[in-house]
């Protein structure tokens, strides 16, 4: 089986120092992330909702942290002229031009993940071909989630950042060699940062279950980061074990059950019932606040 292989960056393009710097942003954009969003009084079954309510409004002030970091990819003022915009409904989303237009010069395909999610990993698509950029734009998965956990202001933890265009190829390489009955990929005639309403989406014709594109189920793309950003600890706890507690809550079982069913799956993985205890003990008083 032909091995996927990221896409060399030119050393005498100006545009591959620039994308480093843009790397550094976005591993920075945690520290300096402020947002006056701040959540109080959902229900613990509204929390697994909270990527829909919120994806969009941190990803817009996720772009407005890469432009207060300009120090940071454009230290010495040589791009002075350009910054990022996001388009909702364009690819990539975020885009680094100048303020009259102009072809841009770095994008960015950028995404929000909810640690809570009942998915246990991001369940967004990327379809884009690649044929639709270029080997400097990024795709950047950041994991968020609440201050207190269950309210509060949204937080940012370290981001997922990859070559858009080797994450798209080894999509592809994927889907294409997932079973033996597998069909080709149909790739559209595209490029670089399309144009609004253009078809730039590779196209699927054995996608019964609409997965097609869910990156974080192609292994070895994010596997490894999404299996430590689970276990980032919110409030002490790791955010997989927020993610059982809830599901078990969302069921809408009484405390005992709920109670019973932790313990078992704590034993499961290697935990006492003492510790079971605690972790529901503090999350029911947590979820009463």
């Amino acid at each position: 089986m032909e091995e996927v292989k990221r896409y060399p960056l030119p050393e005498d393009d100006e545009r591959t120092s620039l994308r480093e710097g843009v790397v550094r942003a976005l591993c920075a954009v945690p520290m300096h992330f402020v947002s006056t969003i701040n959540i109080e009084g959902l229900s613990a079954t509204d929390l697994f909702a909270m990527n829909t309510l919120l994806g969009g409004t941190i990803e817009e002030q996720t772009v407005a942290t890469l432009n207060a970091t300009r120090a940071i990819w454009d230290p010495n003022g040589k791009w002075a002229d350009y910054e990022f915009k996001r388009y909702a409904e364009s690819f990539p989303d975020v885009r680094l031009e100048r303020n009259d237009g102009g072809v841009p010069l770095i994008g960015i395909e950028l995404k929000g993940w909810y640690l809570l999610a009942k998915e246990e990993m991001p369940s967004f698509r990327f379809k884009a071909s690649a044929d639709a950029m270029t080997v400097w734009d990024l795709i950047a998965v950041f994991p968020w989630s609440l201050s207190n956990v269950i309210s509060g202001k949204p937080v940012l933890e370290s981001p997922y950042i990859e070559q858009a265009k080797y994450a798209a190829d080894l999509r592809t390489h994927y889907w294409e060699h997932r079973s033996a009955n597998a069909q080709p990929v149909e790739h559209p005639n595209t490029h670089p940062y399309p144009e609004p309403g253009s078809s730039y989406s590779d196209i699927v014709h054995d996608d019964r279950g609409g997965n097609f594109g869910r990156i974080a189920r192609v292994r070895g793309l994010m596997d490894e980061f999404i299996k430590e950003a689970m276990k980032t600890t919110l409030a002490g706890i790791e955010a997989r074990w927020w993610v059982q507690f809830l599901k078990l809550f969302d069921e809408r079982s009484d405390e005992a059950t709920i109670r019973a069913r932790f313990e078992r799956l704590a034993q499961q993985t290697g935990h006492d019932s003492e510790w079971a205890d605690e972790v529901v003990n503090y999350v029911t008083r947590l979820m009463e606040m």
